[in-house]
C-alpha cells in the first residue's frame, strides 16, 4: 500500500494550508508530514498542490526520492558488504521497497527521480541497481548529515556518476598489485626470519600500502609537496619501508641488533622512530614524506602532526593549504576511545591550529589487543567521533584494494577541495595477536578461526585478476620470487657487516643547531639590549592608534606602561611584552597559544587590544617595526592535552620561532602529561629530535586551594636528565626577559619550563629597572646584596614568589643575621654559582625555604646531587593534596613557614 495513500481523500486545499506550514514551522509537523513535502519539494519544487492535484504517482514519485534520499544515501552504508571477515549486524528498518511505499509491482514502472541521481527517467528497479552498486557493495558511505550543501552535493555528484566503481588501467592494475606484494611478502619475510620478535605486523590490512601509495602519487597531482604522517606501531615497518623507501638494510640492522650501536641518544624501539624522505612519484614530482616519530601511547601524536602541518604551511609555504597535507593513521579501537582525538577535530576550523584539512585513515582490524569491537565503543561504527565536525566517512573492505585505492583518491579530492578532514575507515583484520607473540585465540577463538582460511587481500587480488584477464599467471609469482630475492640479499648485505648509509633526511630547518653540552648552562649569554633601542620599542608597544582605543580600564593600563617607561622601572607584564618586542625586532618569530592567553588569565599582558564596543582589535607587538618578525597569540580552545601537543609539533620543525604554550593555571598542566612525559621531556633522548618549546605554567601559594596554587615543579624536576629541559621560577621581570631571549640567542634548542607568577603580577616589588634590562643576561641565582658574610649564621635558600615574603620578614625583623639568596634556574643546577656562594657564606648554615608540601616542590630536586652546601628544609608538611582549600590554614601554614625562616634557635 502507498505509505500516503489516506491522503488521496484530504482536501487539497487543507492539504496546501499544511504545506504552507511546512514552510514556515515545519518541526512543528509530525515527522511523516514533513518527509511527504521533502519529497514533494524534491519532485516538485515549490509548485501549490492544489496546482498540482493528488495522484498516486506523485506519491510514488515522492517516495522513489525517499528511498533515495532517506534510504541509501543516508543510511545505505548499514548495508554494505565491507566486512571481510564478519557478517554485518542487522539494522531495520532495511532498504527493502515496502518501506518507502512501493511494491513489487512499480520495479518495471518508470519514474522521474532517476534524474536526481544523474540516469535520467529510469525503472525502479534500474534506480535501485544503480544505488546498490554506489552505497551497498564494498564502500559505504556517510555524508548526509554534512550541513554545508556544496559539499554534499560533491561528494553525492561524484559518487553516484561514477557508481563509487573504480575505473583502473591494466598498467594501473599491475602498479596496485605490486604495491600490495610488497606489503605482504615484507610482513612474511620478516615473520619467517624473526620468528617471536615484536613488529606489530600489518598483515590483515596490507591494502594501506597501494592506498597510501595512491594518495602520495593523486595528491602530488592536486599539488601537495609534501604529506606529515601520523601513526602508531600498527604496520609502522610496512610503511616505513615501502612508503618512505627506507631501505631494507636499516631495518633488518634494527632487527639483528646492529643498528645505532654508536649513537649519541638513548633511542627507541624501532616502530616508534620517525623518519624523513624524498620520493618521485610516476610522473616525476618530487614530494617530502615525513612520519612523525611517536610513544606507545596511539593517538598521542595527532596533535604533534598537526603542529608539525601548521609551522611547514606557514614557514615554508607561506600559507598555501594546497601543498601540505597531514596523514593520521588510528587503530579503530583508539580513534573510537581515547579523548584526543576529539580534541583534535575540534581543532581542525580554529585559525591558530588549522591545517586545510586532514585525511583520518582507520586500520579498522576489529580488536584491540584482546577487547572486542562491542566492548570498545557505544557507537555503530569507530569513526563516529567525525560526526561532530561533519566530515565525511567512507567504509571500505580491506580486502578490495581497487575500492580503497578508488576511494583514497575521492578523499585526497574532497581535502584538497574543501579544505576539510575526512575519514577512511578500512576494515580488515588482524592475522596474529596484538603483538607476534600473542595468542589471539584465548579471547577470539571464533573470529581466528575465520582467519586461519581467509586468504590475504594480495592472494585475493591476484585471483581477480587472473580471472578477468588482467595479468597473466605467472607475474604475481614472479613478483613474489623476485622481492623475496631482493629482500634476501638485503638481509645477507646486513648480516655480513656490510655498510651502508640511513637515508633517513636531515632536518632543513635545523642546519646550524646542535646538541647542548653541560658547558652550555654553566654561565648564562649576555642578552641585554641596548637601552635606546629598548625604549624605542617600549614606547611603541605602549601607544594605541586613536582609532582602536578599548574600554577606560585597559586605556589605563597603557597608560601605566607609558610611565613605566618615564619612570625606568618596569612590571612582569611589561617585561615579558619587551622580551617579545626585542625579539621579533631582530627577525625571530614568537607564537603563543593558550587558555585566554591573549588578555592573560589574571589580566596582566592585553597583548590584543579589543576596540571598545566592537569587535576589531589591535596587536601592538605586530607594530614593531616595519621588516620584524611574526608575532601570533591565540586564545586557545579548552584543551590542554591537544594544545601543547600541537604547540610541541609546532617547535620541532621551527627553531628560529619562540613558541609558547601557557597553561591557565600550572596545575592544569596535568592534563597533558602525556605531551609532557612522552614528548617534551624525552623526545630528544628518544628519537633526536630537538626542541626548544617553552611552557609558562602559573604557579604560587596565595591560598586559592589545591588546584590553583602548584604546577608541580617536582614533576618536571622529577623528569630532568642529561640537559633535557630547563626550569626556572624566577623572581624579577628583568629575569624572565632574559630567560627568554636566552632561549632564541643560542645554537640549540631546549625545551624551558617557566614557573609564572600571579600575584607577584602587581606586587610593588616586582619589579625592575632599565638597566637590568641592558646589561648582562640571566642569572642563575641572585645573591643577597644587602648582606655582610661575614656576619651571617643563616642562608635562606628560595625560589620564586616566596622571595619576597621571606624578604618583607627579614626587614621586618631588621636580621643582619640571615641571607636570602634566590636559585632562579632548578635545571640544569648551576653548581658554578652554588660553589660560588657557598665559599662566600662558609660559615653560615643553609636552608632551603619553599611553600609546597616537603614531598612536593624542589627540595626532592636537591637531593640528587652532592651539593658544596648541605641544607636543611622548611616547608609545608608532606601531604596528599598540593594545598589546602581554606584560607584561613594556608595563612597559618604560610606564617609558620616566615616564622621557622628566621628562629635561628631551631636546629638546622
Amino acid at each position: 500500500m502507498n505509505g500516503y495513500s489516506y491522503l488521496s481523500n484530504t482536501d487539497p486545499i487543507a492539504l496546501e494550508k499544511l504545506y504552507q506550514k511546512y514552510k514556515t514551522e515545519p518541526h512543528s509537523l509530525d515527522i511523516s508530514w514533513q518527509r511527504f513535502f521533502e519529497g514533494f519539494d524534491l519532485a516538485y519544487g515549490n509548485m501549490a498542490i492544489t496546482q498540482t492535484g493528488i495522484s498516486d504517482d506523485m506519491f510514488k514519485e515522492i517516495n522513489v526520492l525517499r528511498l533515495i534520499n532517506e534510504g541509501y544515501r543516508t543510511r545505505g552504508h548499514l548495508f554494505t558488504k565491507t566486512n571481510p571477515v564478519r557478517e554485518r549486524r542487522n539494522f531495520s528498518p532495511t532498504l527493502g521497497i515496502e518501506n518507502f511505499g512501493l511494491t513489487s509491482a512499480d520495479l518495471d514502472k518508470t519514474f522521474n527521480a532517476g534524474v536526481e541521481i544523474g540516469i535520467a527517467p529510469a525503472k525502479l528497479k534500474d534506480i535501485i541497481a544503480h544505488l546498490e552498486t554506489t552505497y551497498c557493495q564494498s564502500i559505504g558511505v556517510e555524508f548526509m548529515y554534512i550541513s554545508n550543501p556544496d559539499k554534499k552535493e560533491w561528494l553525492r555528484k561524484r559518487m553516484e556518476e561514477t557508481k563509487n566503481t573504480p575505473q583502473l588501467s591494466i598498467p594501473q592494475k599491475r602498479l596496485v598489485l605490486d604495491k600490495l606484494n610488497q606489503a605482504t611478502i615484507f610482513e612474511n619475510f620478516l615473520h619467517t626470519k624473526y620468528v617471536g620478535q615484536k613488529r606489530f605486523s600489518l598483515e590483515g590490512l596490507e591494502t594501506l600500502i597501494p592506498a597510501l601509495e595512491a594518495v602520495i602519487e593523486f595528491g602530488s597531482e592536486l599539488g601537495v609537496e609534501e604529506f606529515v604522517i601520523g601513526m602508531a606501531h600498527r604496520g609502522r615497518l610496512n610503511v616505513l619501508a615501502n612508503i618512505l623507501n627506507k631501505s631494507y638494510e636499516e631495518i633488518f640492522a634494527e632487527f639483528e641488533g646492529k643498528a645505532f650501536q654508536n649513537a649519541i641518544f638513548e633511542g627507541d624501539v624501532k616502530y616508534h622512530m620517525g623518519y624523513s624522505s624524498n620520493i618521485k612519484t610516476s610522473k616525476h614530482k618530487l614530494v617530502r614524506l615525513t612520519l612523525c616519530p611517536n610513544p606507545s601511547h596511539l593517538e598521542s601524536v595527532n596533535p604533534v602532526v598537526q603542529g608539525v602541518a601548521h609551522a611547514k604551511f606557514v614557514n615554508k609555504y607561506h600559507n598555501n593549504r594546497d601543498k601540505i597535507a597531514p596523514i593520521m593513521i588510528h587503530g579503530d579501537a583508539s580513534v573510537a576511545g581515547q579523548g584526543i582525538v576529539y580534541e583534535v577535530l575540534q581543532m581542525s576550523g580554529l585559525e591558530a591550529y588549522e591545517v586545510g584539512g586532514s585525511v583520518h585513515i582507520v586500520t579498522n582490524n576489529q580488536i584491540g589487543f584482546t577487547t572486542n569491537f562491542h566492548d570498545a565503543r557505544t557507537s555503530i561504527y569507530c569513526t563516529d567521533v567525525a560526526k561532530t565536525t561533519k566530515c565525511p566517512v567512507f567504509h571500505v573492505n580491506g580486502d578490495d584494494v581497487e575500492a580503497l585505492v578508488y576511494v583514497i583518491k575521492l578523499a585526497m579530492e574532497y581535502r584538497q577541495t574543501f579544505k576539510s578532514d575526512v575519514f577512511i575507515d578500512i576494515l580488515g583484520y588482524r592475522r596474529y595477536g596484538h603483538n607476534e607473540g600473542d595468542e589471539p585465540r584465548f579471547t577470539q577463538p571464533l573470529l581466528y578461526k575465520t582467519i586461519a582460511k581467509h586468504p590475504n587481500p594480495r592472494e585475493i587480488y591476484a585471483k581477480k585478476l587472473l580471472d578477468h584477464g588482467s595479468v597473466e599467471a605467472a607475474l604475481a609469482r614472479k613478483m613474489e620470487e623476485q622481492f623475496k630475492t631482493l629482500l634476501q640479499g638485503k638481509l645477507n648485505d646486513v648480516r655480513s657487516e656490510k655498510v651502508f648509509e640511513s637515508k633517513d633526511l636531515p632536518m632543513r630547518n635545523w642546519a646550524g643547531f646542535r646538541k647542548a653540552t653541560s658547558s652550555d648552562f654553566r654561565e648564562s649569554p649576555v642578552t641585554a639590549v641596548p637601552a635606546n633601542t629598548f625604549e624605542s620599542l617600549a614606547e611603541r608597544i605602549s601607544t594605541l592608534p586613536q582609532d582602536y582605543l578599548p574600554i577606560k580600564k585597559v586605556q589605563k593600563i597603557f597608560k601605566d606602561r607609558q610611565q613605566m617607561i618615564k619612570s625606568k622601572s618596569y612590571d612582569w607584564a611589561m617585561a615579558e611584552l619587551m622580551a617579545y618586542a626585542t625579539l621579533v625586532n631582530e627577525g625571530f618569530h614568537v607564537r603563543m597559544s593558550g587558555q585566554d592567553c591573549e588578555r592573560g588569565t589574571f589580566s596582566h599582558r592585553h597583548a590584543v587590544v579589543k576596540k571598545e564596543a566592537t569587535e576589531l582589535e589591535y596587536i601592538p607587538l605586530q607594530h614593531v617595526s616595519d621588516h620584524q618578525g611574526r608575532f601570533e597569540i591565540y586564545n586557545s580552545l579548552l584543551s590542554e592535552f591537544a594544545v601543547l601537543g600541537f604547540e610541541y609539533g609546532y617547535a620541532m620543525t621551527s627553531p628560529k620561532t619562540l613558541t609558547i604554550w601557557e597553561a591557565q593555571f600550572g596545575d592544569f598542566a596535568n592534563g597533558a602529561q602525556i605531551i609532557i612525559d612522552q614528548y617534551i621531556a624525552a623526545g630528544e633522548a628518544k628519537w633526536k629530535r630537538f626542541n626548544g618549546l617553552t611552557l609558562f605554567l602559573p604557579h604560587g601559594y596565595e591560598g586559592q586551594g589545591p588546584e590553583h596554587s602548584s604546577a608541580r615543579p617536582e614533576r618536571f624536576l622529577q623528569l630532568c636528565a642529561n640537559n633535557n629541559m630547563q626550569v626556572v621560577n624566577c623572581s624579577t621581570p628583568a629575569n624572565l626577559f632574559h630567560v627568554l631571549r636566552r632561549q632564541m640567542h643560542r645554537n640549540f634548542r631546549v625545551p624551558l619550563i617557566v614557573m609564572t607568577p600571579k600575584s607577584l603580577l602587581r606586587h610593588p616589588r616586582c619589579v625592575s629597572s632599565l638597566t637590568d634590562f641592558t646589561k648582562g643576561g640571566f642569572n642563575e641565582m641572585i645573591d643577597d646584596t644587602s648582606a655582610d658574610a661575614s656576619g651571617i649564621e643563616r642562608v635562606l635558600l628560595c625560589t620564586g614568589k616566596i622571595y619576597y615574603e621571606v624578604l618583607n620578614r627579614q626587614e621586618t625583623l631588621k636580621t643582619e643575621k640571615v641571607a636570602v639568596v634566590r636559585l632562579e634556574q632548578l635545571y640544569p643546577l648551576p653548581f658554578k654559582q652554588i660553589e660560588m656562594l657557598a665559599k662566600k657564606y662558609k660559615n653560615a648554615n643553609w636552608v632551603f625555604i619553599q611553600e609546597e608540601p616537603k614531598n612536593m616542590g624542589t627540595w626532592l630536586h636537591l637531593l640528587r646531587y652532592d651539593l658544596p652546601i648541605k641544607p636543611t628544609l622548611i616547608s609545608r608538611n608532606s601531604s596528599a593534596s598540593p594545598a589546602t582549600g581554606f584560607a584561613h590554614v594556608h595563612k597559618a601554614e604560610q606564617e609558620e613557614i616566615l616564622r621557622k625562616a628566621f628562629d635561628l634557635t631551631i636546629a638546622n
